[in-house]
């Protein structure tokens, strides 16, 4: 613990948005508001870039009620950045930092933003120029060491909950197979977020495929198969990031000559495309069909993609978090500390409750978290009741489904 400093607040949000990124800043702002050493405010716009380039906005000119507003809206109004900052990088923003006094900088996102922040925060301290660094959780993937939880997760995971209850119901009228692709490269959470939509057992997702576990298309086949002949329809969530037992990404197994989009480099690009989605229904169908379990089957595959982080329908939980993450963050730098990364800690599941705490940055810093074992079911295609007690709280209430009495039919 030190003394404060009187100087400038900087904030900025990198990597991918969340529904709740702006909660996570605002709550910043709130806390910042009031302490006289915080001699003014600025948001920069575009993440590092904008720090680079100078391209500041004033938060603290900004009303009450815009904030509060903004606090509501998804995706980041401060706009973003994946650029991971080199030396030359850190001698730019050193050099704004001293020309404008600004002592306390404050970032919102993933384990890449707090792997920036480490950076940054090494470069000061070689310069000798007293500065307070502060990392912000943030991640719809969930995958920061140290968290119970990310901010940006809860809301996410709500999407995803209520796209496969929307699709399960769908599914029921006709029967058929649906795959849904959602985001999570390295770690499970989202995908697995599409069983707290179930209200029966008998309700989809039926099968849900993380990345934690090595994936074979034969197995997958025949998992779906079993599904099929009990219920004569299968839902399944599955994870962009499912490898086989070599690491190959799935979708690079299932790719044929000129199926699949590249990067300069020649690397299969996992998202922003359809093509797993309809590789994998192309594949089940196939399967089906030539084992005589269907004529014709009735098969549909999407990807979720951004709309599954930024959809305007923020959690409770996740909103009530966010903001609060943000003013511990503020108290953190007005209470002597020096440096950390902020973060969220579950204290219980019933009734639930939770609490912060600041971390070592180098904790986080460039590390992945992934799904816990006992999240994960024996089968390995599907999730533990560990993991709905996990995550029902997070998600906040959802909306009633009524069910028709099938047994009270008209007797003729």
């Amino acid at each position: 613990m030190v003394d404060t400093i009187k100087g400038k607040a900087v904030i900025f949000t990198q990597g991918g948005p969340t529904a709740v990124i702006n909660a996570s800043w605002v709550g910043v702002v709130q806390g910042l508001m009031l302490n006289s050493d915080i001699e003014e405010i600025w948001g920069a716009i575009n993440g590092i870039d904008g720090i680079m380039s100078e391209n500041f906005v004033d938060l603290k000119a900004q009303t009450a009620a815009t904030l509060q507003d903004i606090s509501y809206t998804p995706a980041s109004q401060l706009r973003s950045t994946r650029k991971k900052p080199n030396a030359d990088d850190n001698n730019k923003m050193l050099d704004v930092f001293q020309k404008h006094n600004i002592r306390y900088a404050f970032g919102i996102g993933g384990n890449d933003t707090s792997e920036s922040l480490d950076i940054i925060n090494d470069a000061a301290r070689e310069r000798e120029y007293e500065l307070r660094v502060f990392h912000v959780a943030k991640t719809v993937d969930n995958d920061l060491m140290e968290n119970d939880h990310t901010p940006g997760y809860g809301s996410a995971a709500r999407y995803v909950a209520n796209a496969f209850r929307g699709v399960n119901l769908d599914n029921q009228c006709f029967g058929g197979l649906y795959i849904g692709v959602c985001m999570g490269r390295h770690a499970g959470f989202l995908t697995a977020a599409a069983a707290l939509g179930r209200t029966s057992p008998e309700d989809g997702p039926h099968l849900v495929y993380l990345p934690e576990v090595p994936f074979s298309l034969e197995q997958f086949a025949k998992d779906v198969e079993a599904v099929y002949k009990k219920h004569n329809r299968c839902v399944v969530a599955v994870s962009e990031g499912i490898e086989d037992d070599k690491h190959t990404p799935i979708l690079q197994v299932l790719a044929k000559d000129g199926q699949l989009e590249c990067d300069s480099h020649g690397n299969v690009q996992l998202s922003g495309t359809g093509a797993l989605a309809d590789s994998l229904v192309n594949y089940v169908k196939e399967h089906l069909e030539k084992a005589g379990v269907v004529k014709k089957l009735r098969a549909r595959g999407d990807t979720f993609g951004y709309v599954q982080r930024s959809f305007p329908e923020q959690s409770p939980v996740d909103r009530e978090e966010a903001l609060g993450l943000g003013r511990f963050a503020a108290s953190c730098a007005q209470s002597g500390n020096i440096d950390g990364s902020c973060a969220i800690v579950r204290v219980s599941d019933e009734p639930y409750t939770s609490e912060f705490k600041l971390v070592p940055l180098k904790n986080v810093a460039g590390k992945t978290r992934r799904m816990p074992e006992e999240f994960i079911a024996p089968t390995k295609n599907n999730v533990t009741e560990a993991f709905m007690r996990y995550g029902r709280p997070l998600i906040g209430e959802m909306s009633p489904i009524g069910l028709l009495d099938f047994s009270k039919k008209v007797k003729i």
